[in-house]
């Protein structure tokens, strides 16, 4: 108000106070966050389809409530950027995809940007890549010096992810291996520590989250090539919003926020080295 004061004069205030309240509402209402009219499904809303249980991407904090992870941190930054409210839906994995067909929310995280699903979805720029690990219990003693000396093995992976399509790939190169199929990747880490099967299959940002404690069980015994670039998928032609959240998304990168995320949610840097 005492902006207005000195910018406005006392003589407006005095003379004409009901044109001076006009004013100061209107320069009030300007430094508000505009709403984003027709650019999400819920005006205002930011509504996010995701895969809970994903660490350290998506998952939730030790209260069971609190919503965690490199992907949470990221979309609450873009919403912020787009002056929206970020708001999650938890999907099963293998669902992820048909809520966008049916409008369920407005964009998925944490996908793997692959040509068949560019053809049926439109995705944002990569935010980061990955590469397939294959992980085993420490001391097992397995050789693994290439993808295909996983034959003999029993091997789990996530259903529905790129591990699955490796392990299918490498079966129909004729490895013999016999393989299991999980919904959630919890799910194939703990079978591994139980000894139920002898490896899993993951990309290296999951992976290395298991093995990055030094006294836990797990270590990785083979790392492909990083080669696959992970992104934000939306529906197809929903153009308004994909160009929106990548110039959303160069800011991030261009200020810093995305390292500040690559570091706390990893304690590395996984974001720098860009994929356009």
């Amino acid at each position: 108000m005492k902006f207005l004061d000195n910018f406005l004069g006392d003589e407006l205030k005095k003379k004409n106070p009901v044109l001076f309240l006009l004013i100061v509402l209107c320069v009030g209402c300007a430094k508000q966050p505009q709403r984003r009219q027709g650019l999400t499904i819920r005006d205002g809303i930011l509504t996010i389809g995701v895969e809970i249980g994903y660490p350290p991407m998506e998952y939730y904090d030790t209260d069971g409530k609190t919503l965690i992870g490199f992907d949470i941190d990221l979309s609450n930054a873009l919403a912020e950027k787009l002056g929206l409210k970020a708001d999650y839906i938890d999907v099963a994995w293998e669902g992820i995809m048909a809520g966008l067909d049916t409008n369920r929310y407005d964009m998925a995280i944490n996908i793997t940007i692959l040509p068949d699903r560019q053809n049926r979805y439109n995705f944002t720029k990569p935010y980061i890549d990955s590469s397939i690990t294959i992980v085993a219990l420490k001391g097992s003693g397995y050789n693994i010096d290439k993808p295909e000396d996983i034959a003999g093995y029993s091997v789990c992976y996530q259903s529905d992810t790129t591990a699955q399509y490796f392990t299918e790939r490498l079966s129909e190169q004729g490895v013999d291996l016999t393989a299991y199929s999980y919904d959630k990747i919890l799910n194939c880490f703990d079978d591994l520590e139980l000894r139920r099967v002898d490896l899993v299959v993951a990309d290296n940002i999951v992976a290395f989250n298991y093995v990055g404690n030094k006294t836990g069980p797990f270590e990785v015994i083979w790392q492909g090539p990083s080669d696959e670039y992970i992104g934000i998928c939306l529906k197809k032609g929903n153009d308004a919003l994909t160009n929106a959240l990548n110039n959303a998304l160069d800011e991030l990168f261009e200020n810093g926020t995305m390292l500040r995320i690559s570091q706390k949610a990893f304690n590395r840097d996984l974001v720098s080295a860009r994929f356009w």
